[in-house]
Order: structure tokens, then sequence, then C-alpha cells
């Protein structure tokens, strides 16, 4: 898992305002809303176990039954984008993310050699880079790394505090920007997919500006997490019909879960296969008594947190 959230109180009782968007169709596979299993309703703030008597507003949280996507239907779209990550990297993320651990995206790179035949100067491409320690990872490992970030802060802060060369580092969204077509060999999204309305469209933008032979890599929240279930099912116990997927109007602001066929039926649409995933196993945020053996169990039945997959041109 590469981000880690402070969720700052600023942020969370920060008066904002959307747009309530109806779903016409699973972003991913393209069912219909007849298709969509109601999991129950998010609000628009942190609920912790025992949230009765907690105040706020709510959107309808679903499911795809054809392939797993959970999303917010309607879905709740700020005024401006800023509203959501026009802040302080500082109260976005917790002090040691802005430590850079030698080994950080080291596991990516590795794979990344494993499916591909690795030349120095190969171009990669970070969307939505953050504070810019997966490109200089990428940089450190040979390659010439580019990247773009939507926040004016955290771009601010990874050309300041980071050392990231302002014009290797462009500020724009996955909607306006553009690149050269078939530039890259290795496109990531890492942790950044789930916060895009459209990731859909999003993966097809990136399959254009990757290279033959080329792998895009992403990393996004399972719909198959076990600690959401657990949760789920606490709040059925308590006759709550809330849910502790997704998080569409408060940090960390995650639209989407993913599951592996997800991305299955979106190749089938987009024209792309997958070349490997995996399920990992991160924090829990369960008691610390429980750890050993929900990580054993999520580890044994990949309901892990985050689903790393990697896509290839069919």
């Amino acid at each position: 898992m590469r981000t880690f959230y402070a969720l700052d109180s600023q942020i969370m009782t920060k008066a904002l305002r959307y747009h309530f968007h109806p779903v016409d169709d699973c972003n991913m596979c393209g069912s219909q809303p007849d298709e969509h299993r109601v999991l129950g309703r998010r609000m628009n703030r942190s609920q912790g176990m025992f949230p009765r008597g907690k105040r706020g507003i709510s959107t309808t949280v679903v499911q795809c039954r054809r392939c797993s996507l959970i999303f917010a239907d309607p879905q709740p779209v700020p005024f401006d984008l800023q509203d959501h990550y026009g802040v302080p990297p500082e109260n976005y993320w917790k002090e040691d993310y802005f430590t850079v651990n030698p080994n950080y995206f080291s596991g990516e790179i590795a794979r990344f050699k494993q499916l591909a035949r690795f030349e120095p100067g190969m171009m990669a491409l970070d969307i939505g880079a953050g504070l810019g320690k997966a490109m200089i990872a990428l940089t450190n490992a040979g390659f010439d790394a580019h990247g773009f970030e939507p926040s004016g802060p955290f771009r601010e802060r990874a050309i300041e505090r980071m050392g990231i060369p302002s014009d290797r580092l462009r500020h724009g969204d996955m909607e306006s920007i553009e690149y050269a077509p078939a530039q890259f060999q290795l496109i990531t999204f890492g942790a950044v997919l789930e916060h895009l309305y459209d990731p859909s469209a999003s993966i097809a933008k990136a399959m254009r500006w990757l290279a033959p032979g080329g792998s895009i890599h992403v990393e996004v929240p399972s719909s198959r997490w076990l600690v959401n279930r657990i949760i789920n099912a606490a709040y059925r116990i308590q006759g709550l019909d809330l849910v502790g997927n997704i998080s569409p109007m408060h940090p960390p602001f995650h639209l989407f879960e993913f599951g592996l066929e997800s991305f299955r039926l979106n190749g089938e649409r987009l024209g792309y296969t997958i070349a490997h995933h995996q399920f990992e196993v991160c924090q829990t945020y369960m008691p610390r008594v429980l750890d050993p053996f929900l990580k054993w169990y999520m580890r044994r039945t990949d309901t892990g947190m985050q689903l790393s997959i990697w896509l290839r041109k069919a």
C-alpha cells in the first residue's frame, strides 16, 4: 500500500458542495442499474464502528453483480476538485509519508522487469504523482520518469520538498492532460484510479500513451476486503444500513472499490489483458489482537485490502 492518510479534522469538517449524478451504467463493465445491488449508505464523514447518533448527509452505495465494482449511486461530485485535494499535503498524509524509503516502489519496478525487457532510459509516467516518491524510485532505477498531479499544493511540495524537477511533474488532471501516443513503456496508477470519476476512460487514455510491449500498473482498493465485510456485519447487528465501503465525500475520497472481474470485463471492452495480479494484505484497522488471524485468513482467501494489477494491450 503506497498511501497513508492523516484524516485531518479540518478536512473532515470543511463545508463542501456537491452535484449528485445518477449512475447510468457500471463504469468498468457497462452493466445496467438493475444489475447493481444496494449495499447500504455512506455518510460524508468518518463513521467508526459505532456510528449511531452521528449526523450528516449520505449517498447510496451499490455493487455491480457482474464485475463486483463498488461505487456510489448517485455519485457525489464536488463543485471544485480542489475542495477535495487543494489542501496542504501535511494535512492529507501522515508525516512519515514524506520520508523516501529506499525500497519504495521497488516491488513494482521488479515486477515490470519480469513482464518486460528493461532498458535504461525507458520512459515511465506516474499518474497522480502526489509528492513524486514513485518518480524518484523510477529515476533511481534507470527510467526516464515523468508525472502529473492535479493538486497544486501536492505538486508544489513535490518540487520544493522532494526535489522533483518542475519540468518533469506537470500540473493537470486526467481529463485534460495529454501526451504523445505510444510514448511510455511503464505507466502507473498507484493508489489513484479509485479517486477518478471515470476510471474506464482513464485507462483507455493511458492505453493510448502506452508503447507496444509496455505495461500499466494499477493499485486500487479491493471490493473483496474482509475488514469491510466485518464492519458491514457490525452495522447490521446494530440495526443500521450503513456500510464501510468507499468514502466519496470525506478523506481519502475513494469513489470505487474494484474486483478482478472489473478489469477482466473492462479489458474486453477496451482491448487489454491482465498480465499479472495479486491481492495485498495491509493494515486491518481492527484490534491488534485480531491482526494475526485476520491477515492469515486474508492471504489464504484473497481478501486483502489492495488489488495490484498489471495491464497490457491485447
